[in-house]
């Protein structure tokens, strides 16, 4: 056992101490304080906004989120779980929006402005400190996580909503012209709106997920419905308020609170034409299929790293394989889930290394988390059937953590590695199981010899999802090779490649596949949130025009 990965009263005591840093009072918006989260015994109620109204009254059922660090502490909050038959006003406000949308490049072009002036205001708001420190605790509460992880995802919103300060909202809308055939004659492309959206956010990163394709929703002329997830919805509950305080209006989006099945009635019920769904593969094909396709996923995502044949900077690339894996306890789309490791790598001493790094997470400082989306069953039954397979071992972790109080539903394990062969890897009866997402701190692990490269590429081809992946290798030979005959939509290669980091200032998104949505940069919002309208102005008929022959 890990004797670093434990939470002892004591720790558990400095915990709540070291949440008080530098929160010396709440913003003027905040309706909750976030060191009551968890600890008082009336938890705070997360509520519905739907037609400009803040509605406290409208659902007759709740969902309870319990504490995730300690089953016997109170709630942290209770949320709207809304019914089938209370989405009328949600219906009726998606309605109301017409397909040409709130704004679009010939329609209320203020608004453009207006919403380069409310991102300006809400990315200085999360650049002040105080305010910074409310969301990166009131994400700590809710999806357990270090404190330098909560604080790096707040930085990166406030640094996209900056980024869209001033006039670069409108920028978004460029249009384009190309002459036509004779004269009076011009067409312009335009950058249209879809109306009435829906956006399906969730857990693992409450603020910066729905943030980004929320605001790529706004800024394009859509009114959106946010349905967050259910374990944080808080989060997004009060950056509302944060962008009302920044002067947007209460009427431009509506949040629902519900249960899945309840978000697709809503989608199903009403004229909304465009879904930007993250999370599950499962979910998400249940979607397209229900919608006839119109859906823009961001799902699973099976990351590979491979270590190329030139060794160097051990300690670092065995740094950036710790956290590619297992910051934020694995649950990141972006997480390291496979790991490709030319032989020299191991006769570094890579794989030592990894086993080190692994064993300083603990509990005390959050670099071990709760699991959220699985239980501790869930997680050792897939550890024990990888072993099952010729050659592999376990190399670190498949443990529950210890002196832990988390609740049952959740998962407390400790970081993991598995090894498996990689020619066993790639027999068909155990490739399913090798290549399964596990949303936890837990990554497989290989190696391969200079003759079997061409295997690794037939294992990255064979895989389902193309979301991140990491070349690291400066050999430009082989670093050209693995990009050549691979897919993945963020891929970063060189010495310093990682597989997670999903910053402001690069696409973050999959590739090779037509429903995929990206996130963060002004591409991925126009791909997301717009669709492409061409209008041909066509206005002179020449003086002495004769009528032709019909034809």
């Amino acid at each position: 056992m890990l004797s670093s990965l434990r939470l002892s009263s004591s720790s558990a005591a400095a915990l709540h101490r070291n949440s008080r840093r530098c929160l010396s009072s709440l913003p003027s918006w905040a309706t909750l304080d976030p060191l009551s989260l968890g600890s008082s015994p009336t938890p705070h109620s997360v509520t519905n906004l739907v037609n400009g109204q803040w509605d406290t009254s409208s659902t007759q059922k709740s969902l309870i989120i319990p504490n995730p660090m300690d089953k016997d502490a109170p709630p942290v909050c209770t949320v709207p779980d809304t019914q089938p038959s209370e989405l009328t006003p949600f219906i009726e406000s998606m309605n109301r929006v017409p397909k040409s949308g709130v704004h679009n490049p010939l329609k209320h072009v203020e608004r453009y402005l207006q919403f380069g002036e409310i991102s300006r205001k809400a990315g200085e708001a999360l650049s002040d400190p105080t305010i910074a420190e409310f969301f990166v605790q009131t994400i700590q509460k809710t999806v357990p996580k270090s404190h330098a992880q909560a604080a790096g995802e707040v930085k990166v919103t406030a640094d996209f909503l900056k980024n869209f300060g001033g006039d670069n909202v409108r920028f978004l809308a460029r249009s384009f012209g190309v002459p036509g055939d004779h004269y009076g004659q011009f067409s312009h492309g335009h950058r249209w709106p879809y109306g009435p959206v829906a956006i399906i956010a969730p857990f693992n990163f409450p603020l910066e997920i729905p943030v980004l394709q929320l605001m790529g929703a706004l800024f394009m002329g859509n009114k959106p419905v946010l349905k967050p997830a259910e374990k944080c919805a808080l989060v997004m509950e009060q950056f509302l308020h944060l962008l009302h305080d920044c002067g947007m209006d209460k009427n431009d989006v509506d949040l629902l609170n519900c249960q899945g099945p309840v978000a697709q009635d809503l989608i199903l019920n009403s004229n909304i034409r465009l879904t930007q769904f993250t999370g599950s593969s499962r979910v998400a094909d249940i979607l397209l299929e229900k919608t006839k396709g119109k859906v823009k996923i961001e799902d699973a995502g099976f990351d590979w790293k491979i270590l190329g044949p030139d060794v160097e900077d051990v300690d670092y690339v065995a740094w950036q394989c710790d956290q590619d894996a297992y910051a934020c306890s694995g649950q990141k789309c972006s997480a390291e889930s496979i790991l490709f490791a030319h032989e020299n790598w191991e006769k570094a001493g890579l794989f030592d290394k990894l086993k080190a790094n692994a064993s300083t997470r603990s509990l005390d400082d959050l670099s071990v988390a709760p699991v959220l989306t699985h239980t501790t069953k869930d997680f050792l039954d897939h550890t024990s059937r990888l072993l099952e397979i010729p050659g592999a071992k376990l190399m670190f972790g498949g443990k529950e953590l210890e002196n832990h109080n988390i609740p049952e539903v959740y998962g407390a394990v400790e970081p993991t590695a598995v090894f498996v062969p990689l020619k066993e890897m790639l027999k068909d009866e155990h490739f399913g199981v090798c290549t399964t997402e596990i949303f936890a701190p837990f990554q497989v692990v290989t190696t391969f010899a200079d003759d079997e490269r061409s295997l690794v590429i037939e294992a990255c081809e064979r895989m389902s999802n193309h979301l991140t992946a990491a070349v690291v290798s400066n050999d430009v030979e082989f670093q050209t090779a693995i990009l050549a005959n691979t897919v993945n939509g963020t891929t970063y290669a060189g010495r310093r490649a990682r597989t997670t980091g999903a910053p402001q200032n690069h696409w973050f998104g999959p590739a090779g596949d037509a429903r995929g949505a990206g996130i963060g940069t002004p591409e991925a919002i126009k791909l997301v949130w717009s669709c492409h309208r061409e209008i041909i102005m066509d206005t002179v008929v020449p003086s002495g025009w004769e009528q032709p022959k019909a034809t």
